[in-house]
């Protein structure tokens, strides 16, 4: 594993590199999350792989912001990044949450970097019902922290069945998101509450793995089957599943990306960074 920071599109971004060859697979966390977040899938997956994952602009270690950005500059960010350390080949991008809408707007601004998506509980739009609750998240940030919103923000991300399938690796996850900067992820809930991708599915030129968690109220599997139906060459599969399913079923995610990986022709191995 190599690991660093560098400045790419004016702002300072956290990387690292796991695997010693094959195919260029990048990883985009969710909202809320950081390199870290893959740490439960990376080990399953570094023998077949040239991991690379970042902390996207406001998140983790990176550079903190303030409101104003927005999906498609971090999708830039990912282009910036991945120039800066020397990568030009095609990459297989999961993404879990809004890191698949970050992972989906890479792939169409930045097609030719793309060999396939794997979008992963994707939060590509927020419904006028739900609007309203991720503003006042948002607001409640500002004046009390991520204390303030914690409970109400995992309640429905992280079900008590599968926290009572390992009370420490929760207790771990709830201790990282608290970490998190409230400012910066405040911008990230306002960059999601005027966010919607869902008509960029229809200029997908690679094959899509949607992956749905079924255990996930937020974007239900008939959701994200919905989100497919314009895409050319998709597939979904279903796991036992919450919402942050890299924490939740590693296994059945590493699984599910090794099995897509050999459909994707334009995916070449290349050399460890």
């Amino acid at each position: 594993m190599t690991g660093s920071w560098c400045e790419a599109a004016g702002v300072a971004l956290r990387y690292r590199f796991d695997g010693a060859g094959g195919p260029l697979l990048i990883l985009v966390h969710e909202m809320g999350g950081m390199i870290e977040s893959w740490d439960r899938v990376v080990p399953l997956l570094r023998e077949r792989f040239r991991i690379f994952r970042f902390d996207m602009r406001g998140a983790g270690m990176s550079e903190k912001v303030k409101e104003g950005i927005r999906v498609d500059q971090l999708a830039d960010d990912l282009a910036a990044l991945l120039d800066a350390v020397g990568i030009g080949e095609k990459a297989l991008v999961a993404g879990c949450a809004v890191g698949a809408a970050v992972a989906l707007s890479f792939a169409t601004r930045h097609p030719e970097r793309c060999a396939g998506l794997v979008l992963m509980n994707p939060a590509l739009n927020v419904t006028p019902e739900n609007l309203p609750g991720l503003q006042a998240r948002a607001e409640l940030l500002r004046q009390a922290g991520t204390h303030g919103i914690v409970e109400e923000s995992l309640a429905s991300g992280y079900p008590e069945s599968l926290r009572a399938q390992d009370h420490a690796h929760f207790d771990l996850f709830r201790a990282r998101w608290l970490a998190n900067d409230p400012e910066s992820l405040r911008a990230h809930f306002l960059m999601l509450a005027e966010m919607d991708l869902r008509a960029d599915l229809a200029e997908v030129g690679c094959p899509v793995l949607a992956i749905s968690g079924r255990l996930d109220p937020l974007r239900t599997t008939s959701y994200v089957q919905e989100l497919l139906d314009p895409v050319v060459d998709a597939r979904l599969v279903v796991i036992d599943a919450g919402h942050h399913m890299p924490d939740q079923a590693p296994e059945a995610v590493a699984r599910e990306i090794a099995s897509f990986a050999p459909r994707l022709p334009g995916l070449q191995a290349g050399e460890a960074a």
